[in-house]
């Protein structure tokens, strides 16, 4: 089951890179702030001293997250969208930074009958910032720009355009780069595998029975890997010797 039709658990992830580029950000803050002043220099310098001007602060390079798929493959799923009586299909997959965690971060190509253009859908983290939108890129490719729709409290949809020849090059692409900044106006870039999109797209949807499969044994795998963590947890907070904690009822 794509998270582009669920919410996820993201958060942790968002706040990392927050985090991280914060440490930065607070270094630039304090070595600004113990430069001194031009009339202090004039003060502590002579005349005949010119030191060469300090070199203009520089953008931090942007944090690159490299994304793994968390579903064995690209799903693609059509339907009748009966107020616009027009057939849509949608190709999605789930990433995560590791195969068996859970997603951060989903992609969904739209594919509306009878439109020239195709929807490229995102379901990305929460604390990044909303304003500049998003860019994206196709391997090394030219960025395009995306905007941000409606954010929800474990995250938030994003959407641009492709036209006929942008839909060709993502399909035979390695990496969608997604580009975003975090709430210190640093960038991140999520890298995201292009494997195996195209013959998807391009080929027939997925049965309505075999989703509902994948869905449920999806769902089972949460369940027992948070049955899994609960106990481990428990054990970790019983004293050695003590008699294990009776189930609740």
């Amino acid at each position: 089951m794509s998270i582009i039709s669920r919410r996820f658990g993201a958060a942790a992830l968002a706040m990392g890179l927050v985090l991280a580029s914060g440490e930065s950000f607070a270094q630039a803050q304090q070595q600004q702030q113990q430069q001194p002043r031009p009339a202090q220099q004039q003060q502590q310098r002579p005349a005949q001293q010119q030191p060469a001007q300090p070199p203009a602060a520089q953008q931090p390079p942007a944090n690159r997250v490299e994304l793994r798929a968390t579903q064995p493959e690209w799903t693609k799923v059509c339907g009748k969208d009966e107020a616009a009586n027009k057939e849509i299909c949608y190709t999605t997959r789930d990433f995560g930074q590791a195969a068996d965690q859970p997603p951060v971060l989903a992609v969904a190509v739209y594919d509306v009958k009878g439109d020239a253009q195709r929807i490229v859908r995102l379901l990305l983290p929460v604390g990044l910032l909303l304003r500049p939108g998003f860019r994206f890129s196709i391997d090394k490719g030219a960025a395009l720009e995306g905007a941000y729709e409606i954010c929800f409290p474990n995250g938030c949809f994003a959407e641009s355009r492709l036209d006929a020849k942008a839909l060709e090059v993502m399909k035979r692409g390695s990496v969608l780069n997604i580009i975003v900044k975090n709430q210190v106006n640093n960038e991140v870039i999520f890298a995201v595998p292009l494997d195996g999109f195209g013959k998807s797209f391009d080929g027939a949807a997925i049965d309505p029975k075999v989703l509902e499969a994948q869905q449920k044994a999806l769902q089972d795998d949460l369940q027992r890997r948070a049955e899994e963590e609960r106990k481990r947890l428990e054990g970790q907070l019983t004293p050695p010797g003590a008699a294990p904690r009776a189930p609740a009822r």
